[in-house]
């Protein structure tokens, strides 16, 4: 639904909604098409919206990784400012995560 083909959120959303108004016009109006059409709409719109969250999840926890690996070497190696944008990589990695659950 998206014009990427990046399931967005908002996209979703917004078809999700506008497939139950189109429904509730359908219902109203005995108009089976128009019922049909929403109920579609609907479900394409709630199906972008899960993927799009899915997808945030996952980035969340490769942020996750990356940060956990950055902020490991950096300790190791004792190279502080790789340790610290590792930690910031991580915790916005679980932030992501925490957004799309």
């Amino acid at each position: 639904m998206s014009n990427y083909n990046e399931p967005s959120k908002n996209s979703g959303q917004y078809h999700s909604v506008k497939g139950t108004a189109v429904e509730t016009i359908g219902n109203l109006t005995g108009a089976t098409s128009w019922q049909q059409s929403g109920k579609e709409e609907h479900a394409q719109g709630e199906a972008e919206y899960n993927a799009a969250q899915a997808q945030g999840w996952v980035e969340g926890g490769v942020d996750r990784l990356e940060g956990k690996k950055d902020s490991i070497v950096g300790a190791i190696t004792g190279d502080k400012s790789q340790q610290a944008s590792g930690n910031v990589q991580e915790s916005k990695g679980e932030t992501k995560q925490n957004i799309n659950s």
